[in-house]
């Protein structure tokens, strides 16, 4: 990625904020997985913002971290820069970015982006993807075209076989609303703790959590 910044102190240094006020600022973002397949690149169009345990400074309810630390939710608790990777209803993976200092559970859930690089393999993977803007329109859709699975969770997104550029200079128009899916008072207008690329065409559609059903992320 061209006049971006990709020293990992640096990008790492950048990611122990506050998620909430890095998300606007990472879209543009180009995050690479080098597999043995080959390198699949996608830049960050969409993003969500993931707080801490009920009894932290920031106490989020749509948080994985909710309800305090597992052995699920660990790297989520650990230094920033590192993958949190979960499995959701029995077919998906969607994958984090750990923000904020060890010890203080944050994260940014990837929600969508462009692949930029890897275009073939990202569709070898998406078979079910009718177009360029699909492959990664989704969080499920752009761990599985980035080939993440749990295997990754608790792996450093800065280092190899990853790697994560930042945008030179911050995307021009960002939006931003209530998180996608999330059921009771953390998908609420309260938490309006989704950014987005406006008029990107890879952004994913706006739904609201199902009925009964607890769907948090990040």
């Amino acid at each position: 990625m061209e006049n971006g910044v990709s020293n990992p102190e640096k990008v790492r240094a950048f990611l122990k904020g506050d998620p909430r006020v890095i998300a606007p600022q990472i879209l543009g973002a180009v995050l690479t997985h080098h597999s043995e397949a080959g390198p699949v690149s996608v830049r960050l169009t969409e993003v969500e913002a993931y707080m801490g345990p009920r009894d932290s400074e920031h106490p989020d309810p749509g948080s994985h971290t909710f309800g305090g630390p597992t052995a699920r939710n660990a790297p989520m608790f650990g230094p920033p820069g590192f993958l949190y990777v979960y499995f959701t209803y029995g077919m998906h993976y969607c994958a984090n970015i750990v923000c904020g200092p060890d010890g203080s559970p944050s994260a940014l859930l990837l929600r969508a982006g462009e692949i930029v690089e890897g275009e073939g393999l990202a569709a070898l993977r998406r078979p079910a993807s009718k177009a360029h803007k699909d492959l990664a329109s989704g969080p499920a859709r752009l761990a599985s075209a980035l080939g993440l699975t749990t295997a990754d969770t608790g792996r450093d997104a800065l280092a190899a076989p990853f790697s994560l550029w930042l945008p030179k200079t911050p995307a021009a128009a960002v939006a931003s609303g209530p998180r996608v899916g999330v059921a009771g008072p953390g998908g609420s207008t309260e938490y309006p703790w989704r950014f987005w690329v406006e008029d990107d065409p890879t952004v994913s559609k706006y739904k609201a959590a199902r009925p009964r059903t607890r769907n948090t992320a990040g």
